[in-house]
């Protein structure tokens, strides 16, 4: 890992610092999912066969997955992880429906009854990734809260095996969350296929969930074409940013930072201490467990593009992580709940010595699709809200009218709009002639 003392860099220096591996959006990816999506919108179900037996290499007579196969994939699931995924579902549900916005009715005049009303999405496109591994975990964050949201469709798309099967714990994960259809596709082809419909596919309002570079630029090119569909956020790598003090154990910082590591070459992860000695031990504890990981070169890569930042102090580290906002921040300080409140852009924070990133990234009850390369500074993770639109409403009485009318018609003059003026001070005319 990179070590770099941050009081001793420029601006330019400290930029470079906290910069993310680039994201590719060549012109050959981009044309390349072009071209997918293309083929997708213009032949349907026969591009998607064609397509996945290029890329996941798999023949698919039939793309939808049926309640037969859901059946015998829940048979082959071994109990214990059965039981583990219905622990997870539980809790996740658990925190989500506290969290669920709820409906609000005020009146803020006399006569002027303004509300918030919440309508669930009607149809949305879940992808679950497969790639390097199956992610049974994405498939309970998402249809927890879809469901929860109480959206009439869910939609789920996962890869398929060479065999023609989808991941055994992936299918029961959609089941136990209620999700509708599940299709074994992949890539950018599953993206269009939710975003433009097919004749198996329904199209969908909205799509969700992580995926290598060819979903994620497939994501973004269906989200600005009208006829597409709108996306959960702009995504990137995984990332994890870890606070330590000099009381911090650097057996659990390593094993932190490892933890985002192996997801991928591209992910970045960086540690931020006042403590040279936590420095040096950490640095000395990710060489001896990376050697121990079945994907240690993976990790290696990853580990080449992160950092170790010596800080003046925690309050330091925080203005730190704040400028990067992170996905995931970890915070492994004696008193670490001491510094929440200065915390103000991070996906998702993980306070004390025994509170591991992976925990939230299956189990703890908050959701692991969260805002990366440094989105966090503006979007939020995906919670109920996001499978909902909330829709204002107002009610005037002839009262109500009267109290807010001569307000609205002077701001509307002042715009010079005037037939914005006029419907009002037409009707309060008309309340004065009635009188």
């Amino acid at each position: 890992m990179n070590r770099l003392d941050w009081n001793a860099l420029d601006n330019a220096a400290r930029r470079a610092a906290l910069a993310r591996p680039a994201q590719s959006r060549a012109e050959t990816l981009r044309n390349g999912v072009e071209q997918i999506i293309a083929r997708v919108r213009a032949d349907g179900d026969q591009a998607l066969r064609e397509l996945s037996a290029r890329y996941d290499r798999c023949t698919l007579d039939v793309i939808e997955v049926s309640s037969q196969e859901i059946d015998e994939a829940e048979a082959r699931l071994a109990p214990t992880l059965k039981a583990a995924i219905d622990e997870a579902a539980a809790r996740i549900e658990a925190f989500h429906r506290v969290a669920a916005p709820q409906p609000v009715a005020l009146d803020t005049a006399r006569g002027v009854r303004v509300e918030r009303v919440l309508r669930a999405i009607n149809r949305v496109g879940l992808y679950v990734p497969a790639g390097s591994a199956p992610l049974p975990s994405t498939a309970l964050m998402l249809g927890v809260p879809a469901r929860i949201a109480g959206c009439t469709e869910v939609v789920l798309c996962s890869p398929a095996r060479a065999d023609g099967r989808c991941d055994e714990a992936v299918l029961y994960a959609a089941r136990i969350t209620g999700v509708h259809k599940v299709f074994k596709l992949g890539g950018a082809q599953a993206i269009a296929a939710m975003a433009y419909g097919t004749e198996s596919v329904p199209k969908c309002d909205k799509l969700f969930g992580p995926g290598n570079a060819w979903v994620t630029e497939a994501k973004l090119q269906v989200s600005a074409d009208p006829d597409g569909a709108a996306i959960d956020m702009p995504a990137g790598p995984s990332e994890v940013l870890v606070i330590a003090d000099d009381k911090a154990n650097a057996t659990f910082v390593a094993a932190d930072l490892l933890s985002q590591a192996e997801h991928g070459p591209d992910s970045q992860v960086i540690l931020l201490s006042p403590s040279p000695t936590l420095l040096d031990a950490v640095e000395a504890e990710v060489e001896r467990q990376c050697a121990l990981l079945p994907r240690a070169d993976i990790a290696r890569q990853a580990l080449s593009q992160s950092r170790l930042i010596a800080v003046s102090s925690l309050a330091q580290a925080v203005e730190v992580s704040n400028r990067y906002a992170p996905e995931h921040l970890i915070v492994q300080a004696e008193q670490p709940r001491d510094l929440l409140d200065a915390v103000t852009s991070a996906g998702s924070v993980f306070l004390g010595a025994w509170t591991p990133e992976s925990v939230g990234d299956y189990c703890s009850g908050s959701n692991h699709v969260l805002p990366t390369y440094g989105y966090a500074r503006s979007y939020s993770g995906v919670s109920v809200a996001s499978f909902q639109k909330q829709i204002t409403v107002q009610e005037l009485s002839p009262a109500g009218l009267r109290e807010i009318g001569p307000c609205t018609a002077t701001l509307a003059a002042a715009e010079q709009l005037e037939a914005h003026r006029r419907a009002v001070t037409l009707r309060l005319a008309a309340l004065e002639t009635a009188a």
